[in-house]
């Protein structure tokens, strides 16, 4: 059954089939034969559609070939169709070039357009960069202000003088046992010195008021310079109401016998058979403000320059009440430690440059190792029976004997040991406490000493803590460069002991190491010969080597005991090139170059450097450094390169005014790094100095390119040129203010003066064709403000030995893995340096720079490396600048170069040495060369 149903299944088509009609075939078969060809004929089409234009050129010729039969024409119709054909050609050739300039048209208006797109997106990065940055200054501002607001706090007061106004008090004399036991507490008047006096100082004219003690004059010399000396001194004044202390000046110490050879020394008030002592005293209590007991009185006994006579100890005999007692020598009995001051003699000149007294410092070991000459005063050894006098004699002769056999033993040092003068040659002073006294005259003396490695002071007495004598050694030994050795050192008070650390410049051993000493003298390496002798000639220049420096190193330690800080050092004012009637045209901010793609920093408001912040507490933190590295106590500056930093998170605890941290102490990248100043310090700004000289297009130029520089707080133009600036000159407008100082004179140390316009701590000299790079710029300040105590710069260059000559150096420009100085045509500086380079540095220097109309970077450079014993730091790989279209300048001439190793090998001469120091390596950004993710920033996109 199911075979044959499947049977059934399968024939059903063909049944079908044959059931149909056959009629229904035909049509169906004609319908086929029509609808084919229909499309074929239909696809035919559509290929010759598709058909190049040439060959449809070709096939359309040939249909008119067989349409049309031109041979059956006429000449006339021919020729009407060969000028209808070519009147058809003329038009469309026409059309056709009508087209192509419609083309071109239309192809450089899209390039304009496209340009214009560019420029657009080019503006749009430019103006979204300013919206960042303005964001940014916002965001500061905003942070300012509430630094502000936190700081609105009432000032606090000044202390009120407490002196009263009514000269002089009376008080009455204090017991002779209270004035020998006076102490600063006891017997000084606090009350007239107030923090913020300025320590006035008033001096008793030695003309009206002659003080004459125990038959002792004051010479004519002393009267006349130290009178001209404080009278460049800013704490003199002429109103005793306000004075803090008055100076009496005494004078030398003259032996009667001299007044008597000598009358222009003797004064007719003087009775030398009378109580001299007595009659001294009352000559002190009659001064118009000694007030009953001298209080806040100095009396200030200088020695003379001829140390041939005199002790320079004139009131052993007197009793002083509470006056202070300034001199050079004292007896043991007779000093009050912490009271009275021991000073140098006046050895020196008045003042001005002393450079040429000293000896060059090298080599660091010289002919002599150890010299000394001197005798000890026949008048004054003992032999009386005195039983400490007898064992002084005994250990001096065991000294004595010891250096004999030192000098004469087998040994390769040569010793220069005189200890007796040879009468018939040689001139020996005369003092009257027991003492060795100077022999030969003052050149026979520095001859030996610039010869002497260690110059040997002997400390005989033991009644005595300082003498005229011991203090001319030390003061000769300083100058020549022999480092003293002062063996007793335990037994005497070296000058202004109380501030300045003698040890870093001699060496103090008491007598029991007189059988060490070679060894210990052959024990110091050249690197502290070479320290010590810097230094000595540092404290000899500072403080010993003229009356100026004597008087105000006096004046500086009086006032330093009372912790009151010195007078501001004066800045120099800035008088602009511009009258009052001339007003400098301003131009449009200019066209800027496109700048790096990246935010360099915040456009802010002008904000100055904090000034004179730490007046009282620098001179308590840091008073060491004032008197013993920065060899600096006289002036008070407004900023120095060494203020102390804050610990990292003081900025985040407590102390957090000003400061910007990078992502507001989170760190970051670029974009972070942009924003904020970061660093260890707060927030500032620099100022910019450009000299320039009659080139006015190039400083036009130069200062359009510093428009929209962050952190720019000034710009300060020195017109060196006797001209003044073009009426119709157009100064651009830069955002920052410009300000034009007319210049005394054409010399390049006014680039570093220090103007008064001039209120940010950071400098950046450059030259008026210097060109530098926003980001350049601000790098250099970033590394500045780490390196603030040295020159941070572009051109690096060296000093090179010439080993062709004999000792001299060379200045060097070549590429150089090895630098010791960077230009100031593009350098970064601290104002202090301007004004120790004014006002410190000597005058032979600036004068030499005057001279040659160059050599004033080395100048610098030689200075802030003698200051800080570093060498400068160079930033980028700039070497030098080009500056297309500039006018040739000075340092493309051969004689500049010439010049400039004349001038190294002079500034080692006045120096003493040179003070340059090498430097292998130069300053980049942190991520510089490194690989970071592509969401991040680079610190500087080029540097």
């Amino acid at each position: 059954m199911k075979n044959y149903e499947n049977l059934s299944q399968t024939s059903q088509p063909w049944n079908y089939f044959k059931q149909m009609k056959i009629y229904k075939i035909l049509i169906l078969i004609a319908t086929l034969l029509v609808l084919v060809p229909l499309i074929i004929h239909y696809y035919l089409l559509r290929v010759e559609s598709d058909i190049p234009q040439q060959n449809v050129h070709h096939r359309t010729r040939s249909q008119l070939e067989a349409f049309e039969d031109f041979s059956s024409l006429k000449a006339a119709d021919l020729k009407l169709r060969i000028d209808e054909m070519l009147r058809i050609k003329g038009t469309v050739s026409v059309e056709l070039r009508e087209l192509e300039a419609r083309r071109q048209k239309l192809q450089s208006d899209i390039g304009l357009y496209n340009q214009k797109i560019d420029e657009l997106k080019q503006e749009l990065q430019r103006q979204q960069t300013e919206l960042d940055r303005l964001k940014i200054s916002v965001e500061q501002a905003q942070v300012a202000q509430r630094e502000a607001v936190l700081r609105n706090t009432p000032e606090l007061a000044l202390p009120k003088q407490l002196y009263s106004t009514i000269l002089p008090q009376k008080y009455p004399p204090p017991l002779f046992t209270v004035s020998r036991a006076c102490k600063m507490s006891s017997c000084f008047d606090h009350s007239r010195c107030s923090l913020t006096s300025g320590f006035p100082v008033y001096l008793y004219d030695p003309d009206e008021y002659n003080v004459v003690i125990d038959g002792y004059d004051v010479d004519g010399f002393l009267k006349t310079t130290i009178k001209q000396t404080l009278g460049y001194n800013s704490h003199l004044t002429n109103d005793p109401k306000k004075a803090c202390i008055f100076l009496v000046l005494v004078g030398e110490a003259l032996p009667e016998q001299e007044i008597l050879k000598n009358n222009r020394y003797s004064m007719p008030q003087i009775d030398i058979g009378a109580n001299s002592s007595t009659l001294s005293l009352v000559k002190l209590r009659k001064l118009p403000y000694w007030g009953g007991d001298g209080r806040n009185h100095v009396l200030l006994n200088l020695a003379r320059r001829d140390l041939s006579i005199g002790s320079g100890n004139a009131f052993h005999k007197i009793d002083t009440s509470r006056a202070m007692l300034i001199q050079s020598s004292f007896y043991d009995s007779q000093f009050r430690s912490g009271f009275d001051l021991v000073v140098n003699p006046i050895l020196g000149p008045p003042g001005g440059d002393i450079w040429q007294e000293c000896s060059n410092m090298l080599p660091a070991r010289r002919k002599y190792l150890l010299s000394f000459q001197g005798e000890m005063n026949a008048m004054n050894q003992s032999g009386n029976g005195n039983l400490l006098d007898q064992e002084i004699d005994t250990i001096d002769d065991f000294i004595i004997e010891h250096l004999k056999e030192m000098s004469t033993g087998m040994t390769q040092d040569k010793f220069l040991l005189q200890f007796e003068c040879i009468p018939a040659t040689e001139q020996k002073s005369v003092s009257t406490i027991r003492d060795w006294s100077l022999c030969g005259t003052d050149n026979s003396r520095k001859a030996i000493l610039k010869d002497s490695t260690f110059s040997l002071i002997l400390i005989s007495g033991a009644n005595h803590v300082s003498s005229t004598l011991i203090q001319a050694r030390l003061y000769e030994s300083l100058r020549a460069g022999a480092i003293p050795v002062i063996l007793g050192a335990d037994l005497i008070t070296l000058p202004y002991s109380e501030t300045i650390e003698w040890r870093r410049a001699c060496i103090m051993l008491p007598k029991a190491r007189i059988t060490e000493l070679h060894f210990f003298l052959r024990a110091i390496p050249d690197t502290d010969l070479l320290n010590m002798r810097r230094q000595g000639r540092l404290i000899w220049e500072r403080y010993l080597s003229s009356v100026q420096a004597t008087v105000d190193t006096i004046i500086a330690s009086l006032r330093d005991r009372l912790g009151i800080p010195p007078k501001p050092i004066p800045p120099v004012v800035s008088h602009s090139v511009f009258n009052s009637t001339f007003v400098p045209l301003k131009s449009d901010p200019p066209v800027m170059d496109a700048e790096p793609e990246e935010s360099l920093g915040p456009i802010e408001p002008a904000y100055p450097s904090p000034s004179f912040r730490r007046n009282y507490t620098a001179l308590l933190t840091q008073s060491r450094e004032s008197w013993n590295d920065w060899a600096d106590p006289f002036y008070l500056y407004p900023q120095l390169p060494f203020d102390p930093v804050l610990p990292s998170d003081a900025k985040f605890i407590g102390s957090h005014m000003g400061f910007r941290p990078i992502g507001k102490g989170l760190g970051g990248a670029g974009k972070e790094f942009g924003e904020s100043l970061g660093g260890n310090y707060p927030r500032e700004q620099f100022t910019i100095v450009i000299l320039t000289y009659e080139r006015e297009q190039v400083l036009m130029d130069s200062l359009g390119r510093l428009y929209g520089l962050p952190y720019l707080h000034k710009v300060i133009v020195v017109w060196n040129s006797p001209k003044p600036p073009l009426e119709d000159l157009r100064w651009p407008d830069i955002h920052v203010p410009v300000h034009v100082v007319r210049s005394a004179r054409n010399s390049l140390n006014n680039r570093f003066l220090p103007y008064d316009a001039i209120e940010t701590e950071a400098i950046l000299s450059v030259d008026d064709d210097a060109h530098l790079r926003h980001d350049e710029i601000l790098f250099g300040f970033r590394v500045w403000r780490e390196h603030r105590d040295r020159i941070v710069g572009f051109p690096g260059r060296f000093h090179a030995w010439d080993i062709n000559s004999n000792n001299a150096w060379n200045y060097n420009s070549n590429y150089s893995c090895e630098l010791s100085m960077v230009l100031t045509g593009a350098a970064f500086l601290h104002k202090y340096y301007t004004y120790l380079y004014t006002y410190t540095l000597p005058q032979a220097i600036r004068d030499k720079v005057d001279e040659y109309m160059n050599c004033e970077d080395i100048a610098l450079n030689f200075l802030v490396s003698h200051i800080t014993r570093k060498p400068p730091v160079k930033v980028t790989s700039r070497w030098t600048f080009r500056c297309p279209g500039c006018p040739v300048s000075l340092s493309e001439d051969d004689t500049h170069f010439q010049e400039r190793h004349k001038c190294i090998n002079f500034f080692t001469k006045v120096f003493g040495y040179t003070p340059l120091l090498n430097t292998q390596y130069r300053a980049d950004s942190i991520l510089f060369k490194t690989r970071i993710p592509h969401d991040k920033q680079k610190c500087f996109k080029f540097i």
